[in-house]
């Protein structure tokens, strides 16, 4: 990877990491705001939801912070957003307890930034992704 492509993954890394950690503390200790989402997506499961979609997050966080496993610390996040967004989309709505739609925006910008990393480590894939994906792969240059 080129300097610059480094930089912009490092970037998007640790903005999805920093977005998906901050929100860990109100999951685990039970926090209303995440009770009232797990309560309305899963009714009388919402802690299961909400402990078992806090340690998928951390996990992401932990691998996203590790330059040779953040292309799968982007594989969970851009899962874990896609799912929350959808959530938003169908059940929740956009504002969630008059938040302005905070939690909406920031899911956004961790499903972009996992998915910057996704595209800036897809040389780190396993030789399957780079089967799936070859369009995505960058031109040879004399550089290289």
């Amino acid at each position: 990877m080129h300097k610059a492509h480094i930089i912009v993954s490092w970037v998007a890394q640790i903005v999805a990491a920093a977005i998906m950690g901050q929100t860990l503390f109100f999951k685990f200790t039970g926090a209303e705001e995440p009770r009232f989402i797990f309560t309305t997506l899963l009714g009388r499961y919402e802690a299961y939801g909400r402990f078992g979609t806090g340690a998928i997050e951390l996990i992401a966080v932990l691998l996203l912070l590790f330059p040779r496993t953040a292309w799968l610390g982007a594989v969970l996040t851009v899962g874990t957003m896609a799912g929350a967004l959808m959530a938003h989309l169908t059940s929740l709505g956009i504002v969630v307890k008059d938040d302005g739609g905070t939690l909406f925006i920031l899911g956004i910008v961790a499903f972009i930034a996992g998915a910057i990393v996704l595209y800036e480590r897809r040389g780190d894939l396993p030789v399957i992704g780079r089967r799936i994906a070859p369009a995505c792969a960058l031109p040879k240059t004399a550089m290289n």
